[in-house]
């Protein structure tokens, strides 16, 4: 693998575009290899056989928009990850760390959804500076649309972006594999709605200094500061 691998870490199918999908198709443009492991999915015992295979479809039409490789799927029911072993959904997530042995991994950020709380603690434990996550040099989480927003103010966590990307050229982008997941994207005024995502990403863009941007919270960073300066000279 490169030693420029970005891996996102989705709870769930449309959470990879809407959290970090002009940051994905940014990164796979400059010749990074960006892989998405999808965590839960729309399956029974909650969904039907039905919903699954056009979630599933839905995603690999966005994630190739995107840019992004080959999707890995790990297909644990959505709203079941508390009844499994702790141990086990670590252990799956670790798994696709060391496999892919990424130097940038984004994660969803804890918030009101329970799946994207169990996957955070997840990843913290699976991306450890130890054996594979010692090779990381950038972890960083993402805002999802309506779930990172509905946290209870100053009793629960709220986001904060610490780091927000330019995706001003690749905005369109993001915006046409959204709209892939028509099963999830509602119209506006949903808070997922193509409108909701082009104006928080105005938003975080011009918070930063630029149109379009998306926020992330870094949660460790061992990159080389010279690494760091050549990288946004040549941008």
């Amino acid at each position: 693998m490169s030693a420029e691998d970005l891996l996102v870490i989705a709870p769930h199918p449309d959470d990879e575009t809407l959290g970090a999908g002009g940051t994905v198709a940014r990164a796979a443009a400059a010749g990074m290899t960006v892989t998405v492991v999808t965590v839960a999915a729309h399956m029974p015992p909650l969904y039907s056989e039905a919903v699954h295979a056009q979630t599933l479809a839905e995603s690999r039409k966005a994630q190739a928009i995107l840019g992004a490789a080959e999707p890995r799927y790990l297909d644990i029911p959505a709203l079941s990850l508390g009844e499994m072993p702790v141990a086990q959904l670590n252990g799956a997530i670790a798994e696709a760390v060391g496999d892919l042995r990424p130097s940038v991994v984004l994660c969803p950020y804890p918030d009101r959804h329970i799946d994207h709380r169990l996957i955070f603690d997840a990843v913290m434990v699976a991306t450890r500076p130890v054996g594979a996550g010692s090779a990381i040099e950038l972890l960083a989480a993402y805002e999802t649309l309506s779930e990172t927003h509905w946290n209870a103010p100053h009793i629960e966590p709220n986001f904060i972006p610490s780091w927000v990307v330019d995706i001003t050229a690749t905005l369109e982008t993001k915006l046409e594999a959204l709209a892939c997941y028509e099963s999830q994207i509602p119209p506006f005024p949903g808070p997922r709605s193509l409108e909701a995502a082009r104006a928080l990403a105005a938003f975080r863009g011009t918070q930063a200094g630029f149109a379009y941007g998306e926020g992330f919270h870094i949660i460790r960073m061992t990159a080389a500061p010279e690494a760091l300066v050549a990288k946004a000279s040549s941008a």
